[in-house]
């Protein structure tokens, strides 16, 4: 029998009114455990225990937020094997990819520690005379953190540890898809030398806790991830109380193939940025934007590299994609595809359900070409592991087609040209861009972030991230002159 995990409530673990059961989408007969739904009325006892408790861990010496910091990065370092094997059983992601979600999460607390360390104000003359004039920031606050399931572990640390670090606390609502990797942290958090109810875990639905959280008067700022109409939704609810808002949403990423890029480059940047995490990645690369005179090469060659993928259980050392998260996944997933060829794509591999030895959430990585801009899979977040390979005629028209989207997260250029490279990344509109990168894959020490329906308000990770948590403080002090 498999123990009830429960809701970190006001410092305490405590039963919901309800339970939800998480099972394994690389096979469907593992139930990986049995979670506890948080109450509106619980919710509401957590953020009045948080207030109390932000005022408290604020005024906390640096050294000491450092230490909290740095103990929780260095023991989800230490366990990335464990928790990693545990984040890739239940979000479906393979084992080599949720351990390293897992140790890439402890660095954002490591860091965060080392910036406890480096939040230095600044000091100005006044216009006036005799007045000195000091700037430093201060906690914003209660922050409210809804994260996705895609990155249930870096995604809620990246928001969890620079709100710690500049002296907030934090009521987390994660995706109910992956309630195990929520747990695993809060536990290693709840452990450290914090006031009660710094960091609390309320676990529920998007429309019932969610909706209570983004509405509370009680919350300073929210931090979320995930879609368009949902945070849309949220900035709807937070405005009457003039929260403040960071959210990062949809994308539609591009990765541009010049007719002088190295092709096998290019196919294995295609290949990892389309398929990797099951397309399931807010940086992955959906639309491949190909130079014509290498189109027909380059998709043969990712054709072959897309159907030799070993597709599989996400604990196999062997896979390379694992299954989608759930079966609406799936079902959302097979609608795009027939969306596709009603609009003239050709499917030329993939895109079809798998039988494996485990009853799971299995797909093809797929490819279609004959693809236009236009088109609604080129303009609508698929979240899937197809690949739009769009064709072009020069570089001008690949940055246009790049461009052309509602959308503005990353994008990218494969080419040998430096000056091609140059432009690109002056003039993709876009919030990060590579070259002859992938466009999945960023670093915790630089911001983070889109334009567009992409995202809104302050950057996140890096210095950057001091812009959201903090409220700047100006103080004007009569110096006057020495008698």
């Amino acid at each position: 029998m498999l123990k009830l995990k429960k809701n970190l409530i006001a410092g305490d673990w405590v039963d919901g009114s309800s339970e939800i059961e998480n099972r394994n989408p690389s096979d469907l007969s593992d139930l990986v455990g049995i979670f506890a739904q948080a109450t509106a009325d619980q919710l509401e006892i957590t953020l009045q225990q948080a207030r109390h408790a932000q005022v408290e861990w604020a005024a906390y010496g640096i050294e000491r937020k450092y230490n909290v910091l740095m103990a929780i990065g260095t023991e989800m370092m230490s366990r990335a094997e464990e928790l990693g094997t545990l984040l890739a059983r239940e979000e479906g992601k393979p084992l080599a990819e949720g351990k390293g979600e897992i140790y890439r999460a402890g660095q954002f607390f490591t860091y965060y520690a080392a910036e406890t360390l480096r939040q230095l104000g600044d000091t100005a003359d006044s216009v006036r005379d005799g007045v000195e004039i000091d700037v430093r920031r201060e906690p914003v606050g209660v922050v409210a953190i809804i994260s996705p399931w895609n990155f249930p572990t870096a995604t809620a640390s990246w928001k969890i540890a620079p709100a710690l670090c500049f002296g907030n606390a934090v009521v987390w609502k994660p995706a109910n898809i992956t309630p195990a990797s929520a747990v695993a942290l809060v536990e290693i958090i709840s452990r450290q030398d914090i006031p009660k109810g710094l960091v609390s875990l309320v676990m529920g639905s998007g429309s019932t806790v969610g909706q209570k959280l983004t509405e509370s008067t009680l919350v300073d700022a929210i931090s979320f991830t995930g879609s368009v109409p949902v945070g849309k939704a949220i900035a709807a609810s937070a405005i009457q109380n003039l929260t403040r808002l960071q959210m990062e949403m949809g994308s539609k990423n591009a990765l541009a193939i010049m007719d002088d890029a190295d092709l096998n480059l290019a196919v294995s940047l295609a290949l990892g940025g389309a398929f990797g995490g099951s397309g399931q990645k807010c940086t992955a690369s959906s639309r491949l934007v190909v130079h014509q005179s290498v189109h027909d090469e380059f998709v043969e060659k990712l054709v072959l590299g897309a159907k030799a993928m070993k597709v599989g259980h996400a604990l196999d050392p062997e896979t390379q994609m694992g299954p989608v998260v759930s079966e609406q996944q799936l079902v959302e997933n097979f609608n795009f595809v027939d969306l596709a060829k009603s609009e003239g794509a050709e499917l030329l591999c993939g895109g079809v359900r798998l039988d494996m030895p485990t009853d799971g959430y299995y797909m093809s990585p797929g490819v279609f070409v004959g693809t236009k801009n236009d088109m609604r899979v080129n303009r609508e977040e698929m979240f899937a592991p197809l690949a739009c390979v769009i064709s072009v005629d020069s570089y001008d028209e690949a940055l246009h087609v790049v461009n052309d989207t509602n959308f503005g997260l990353t994008s990218g250029i494969v080419t040998t040209s430096l000056a091609r490279a140059t432009h690109f990344r002056r003039n993709a509109q876009t919030g990060c861009v590579m070259v002859n990168l992938p466009t999945a894959g960023t670093d915790y020490h630089v911001p983070f972030g889109g334009r567009g329906d992409s995202s809104y308000g302050p950057r996140e990770q890096g210095r950057a991230a001091a812009e959201f948590y903090t409220v700047v403080k100006t103080s004007y002090i009569a110096s006057g002159k020495p008698s």
